[in-house]
């Protein structure tokens, strides 16, 4: 099981971060729809077999974002 609701994730990260969905779009040059489909679809993010495959290892997935240095290339 995925734990994250990666929709919510990233509309929380873009108000950290002071922008919109649109605006992240423009920066990964694509379209606001697309990153729209993406995040509301959560095996579009994180695959439906490695989910399964964790499941039947006795696992669950939890993602930990870690905010990148200004020199990593952040946003």
């Amino acid at each position: 099981m995925l734990k994250n609701n990666i929709e919510v994730d990233v509309k929380v990260k873009c108000i950290e971060n002071g922008i919109t969905q649109a605006q992240l779009a423009e920066e990964i040059k694509t379209t606001s729809s697309y990153v729209n489909r993406i995040i509301k679809k959560q095996e579009g993010v994180v695959n439906k077999i490695f989910v399964q495959m964790l499941e039947a290892l006795g696992y669950d997935i939890e993602l930990t974002y870690v905010k990148q240095n200004d020199e990593d290339g952040g946003v």
